[in-house]
């Protein structure tokens, strides 16, 4: 059993994709917690799904950050409860410090909206060991602001460290400027704090996580999440 906990804010379109993708596949109900409330219920971890919350005024995921939800949100993910923040849910995840850097609007200066491929970096995270390292996959992308930013050191960091969790590549897995979709810095797609436990990636895997859909590479997302879980609670 997991128990999964879905932040949804106004402007949220990627809420009930998320719950039925992670219910389908640890067959637990998700519980889907309003951004109003001041506290998130006891959870294995918890989803910040993507859309555009509170419109993408300001900048995107800036007004979400200072939603009553987040501070327990915050609080729960710094004492250790798993985060996944997908493109909208990165951008608060970066709004609120959980992760360091920034996402600007796409170097295109147009909504990118396909199937991008995306290499593995880190298959140690919470949301990646059902993954291997350098494995490519096929997820899409939907996004106006998902250009990732970051200062020299902080980008040098993120590489020694292993912080990068995905890259954008081609099918051959070969990272180049054409694979490219929005602009980010080394090609990043996502990226993971320290302890592997927060990450916040801009491909929507809850689009690609079975059959009809087109495909099932988004799948292992959430099967890592509840390989995770299982392990730790055996």
């Amino acid at each position: 059993m997991i128990r999964a906990s879905v932040i949804v804010f106004p402007g949220s379109n990627c809420d009930r994709d998320v719950k039925v993708a992670t219910e389908t596949v640890t067959g637990t109900k998700a519980n889907m917690v309003w951004h109003g409330e001041t506290e998130v219920p006891p959870s294995d971890l918890i989803i910040l799904p993507g859309g555009f919350s509170f419109g993408d005024y300001l900048r995107c995921g800036a007004m979400a950050a200072k939603s009553p939800i987040m501070r327990d949100v915050v609080a729960k993910a710094k004492a250790g409860t798993p985060v996944l923040g997908i493109c909208n849910g990165f951008q608060v995840l970066l709004e609120t410090g959980l992760l360091p850097g920034a996402l600007m609007r796409n170097a295109s200066l147009l909504f990118v909206c396909k199937d991008v491929h995306v290499a593995c970096e880190n298959e140690t995270t919470f949301f990646t060991r059902c993954y291997r390292k350098g494995e490519v996959t096929r997820i899409p992308v939907a996004h106006h602001d998902g250009n990732y930013f970051a200062d020299d050191d902080t980008l040098n960091r993120l590489e020694s460290e292993n912080l990068v969790a995905f890259r954008y590549c081609n099918s051959d897995g070969e990272v180049t400027d054409a694979a490219n979709p929005n602009g980010s810095q080394r090609n990043i797609a996502g990226i993971t704090d320290p302890t592997g436990r927060i990450v916040g990636m801009m491909p929507h895997p809850e689009r690609l996580f079975e059959k009809p859909l087109g495909g099932t590479d988004g799948r292992r997302i959430f099967e890592s999440a509840l390989v995770a879980v299982t392990e730790a609670t055996a």
